[in-house]
């Protein structure tokens, strides 16, 4: 290693870097991005900004990653951490071979679902980490709720995950990392679904699952043909927890 790193939260675009962020920016000598495809629009937004804040952006190809449909846990785990050692390898090529300060750039707040952090350390780096404002907090306020009712808790998971959790007992649940949004079964729970948060083609919907599942599939294919890519989540809440509540809010 020959210089140090900054891992910066950017929400979704310039529009979301905070000050704080946009400080940390300044003081940085460029910037480190993975390309996921010939054709990625995510790396553009990330290119928006690195240009707003006068940094070069460095990309390196993202490894190709495992994504068959139906793999069990062990070999989805198995995928991942070989993808992942792949994309280690490729961001200590870089960060050896050149001098300063080197920002990552993580969509969202790296403290959900992102592994930025956990690459940096096993990289041996000297880091510091700027929050972004997540996914999460731009659904609530977009739907203009609170993601928990009085005193009671939210429960955080993937799509992958989600019936697992319900099945433990969850109750009040915001999924992340989906590829589709899968709600059958949940008919009568309440569910707040927003696309592209903040960004090109955001869509919101809300409202009892069984009632608006073919509205969110339809906002979704809407958000992929404006925008190119989607970047979904959603609240969703057991019908008890939301009797009494003509509008579902809490």
């Amino acid at each position: 290693m020959t210089g140090t790193v900054r891992v910066v939260g950017f929400g979704m675009g310039p529009q979301h870097v905070t000050p704080e962020a946009a400080a940390a920016l300044a003081g940085c000598d460029y910037a480190l991005a993975v390309q996921k495809g010939e054709d990625d629009p995510l790396l553009a937004v990330r290119q928006a900004v690195a240009d707003a804040h006068g940094l070069e952006l460095v990309v390196v190809r993202d490894p190709e990653r495992d994504r068959s449909p139906g793999l069990d846990r062990a070999a989805y785990e198995g995928a991942v951490g070989n993808w992942y050692a792949a994309r280690l390898a490729a961001y200590r090529s870089v960060l050896a071979s050149r001098e300063g300060t080197c920002a990552f750039l993580v969509w969202g707040d790296p403290s959900l679902y992102d592994g930025t952090i956990r690459i940096v350390r096993e990289l041996g780096a000297d880091f510091d980490v700027l929050p972004g404002i997540s996914a999460p907090q731009v659904l609530a306020a977009r739907h203009g709720i609170v993601l928990h009712d009085v005193g009671q808790p939210v429960h955080v998971t993937t799509a992958r995950r989600l019936r697992a959790d319900v099945a433990a007992g969850q109750r009040n649940v915001v999924v992340m990392l989906t590829a589709g949004v899968d709600l059958d079964g949940f008919s009568d729970w309440h569910v707040w679904w927003g696309a592209n948060l903040g960004g090109v083609g955001e869509r919101l919907v809300s409202g009892r699952v069984g009632s608006v599942v073919g509205e969110i599939a339809e906002a979704r294919t809407a958000t992929k043909a404006e925008a190119g890519w989607v970047m979904d989540l959603f609240l969703l809440r057991a019908p008890a927890d939301v009797e009494g509540r003509p509008d579902g809010t809490a």
